[in-house]
């Protein structure tokens, strides 16, 4: 899927978050070669499963600033 997102014109702008229990190098790696921008290893327990994604929302709503849409339009 992150192949894909990636290669085409219309999707590849959208950032990527890996949310996952494995926490492998190669798995790591391997996802920000395929341009993910950020990998998090998600808690097992419950309550910091929950705090987790909460940090996380308040990460993408609140304190990053993505280009703005002109600047990233591409002809199709």
């Amino acid at each position: 899927m992150l192949r894909q997102v990636k290669a085409d014109p219309r999707t590849r702008m959208i950032p990527r978050v890996v949310l996952t229990s494995p926490d492998e190098e190669r798995d790591i790696v391997q996802s920000y070669q395929l341009g993910v921008k950020s990998y998090i290893v998600k808690p097992v327990e419950f309550g910091q499963f929950t705090e987790a994604v909460r940090e996380l929302g308040l990460y993408w709503v609140l304190l990053n600033r993505p280009p703005t849409w002109r600047a990233t339009r591409t002809s199709t």
